[in-house]
């Protein structure tokens, strides 16, 4: 998805405009999601890119993205560009920790004597 978002358009109340757009981009996360996922992907993954038009717009992180609307909202601004391209994504391992090391970081606030 590729997309400038207006936030205010003459005759509709910006904040149900805000919350439609905002329900249009969960939307299409949920419906790339759906997509099946080729062999030895493990999940969507999205490449973003936000910014008040399509020439400034920098790499976002996904998780982001609302907190990065509601600023530009908070800002003034009249529009958004968001761009969202799904791609696919591979867990990777998290290292093993000995067992002395787990004990510690399951119960944090006893000492040991």
């Amino acid at each position: 998805m590729k997309k400038t978002f207006k936030l205010n358009i003459e005759g509709k109340h910006p904040e149900r405009l805000l919350e439609a757009t905002k329900h249009e981009i969960r939307k299409y996360v949920k419906r790339q999601r759906r997509v099946p996922l080729p062999e030895g992907v493990d999940f969507w993954d999205f490449d973003c890119k936000f910014g008040l038009n399509a020439e400034s717009a920098v790499v976002v992180h996904f998780a982001t993205i609302t907190e990065l609307i509601d600023a530009a909202v908070k800002d003034g601004a009249d529009a958004f560009y968001l761009e969202m391209l799904a791609k696919p994504g591979h867990r990777q391992t998290r290292p093993v920790n000995s067992g002395a090391e787990q004990a510690d970081q399951a119960s944090p606030g006893i000492t040991k004597h």
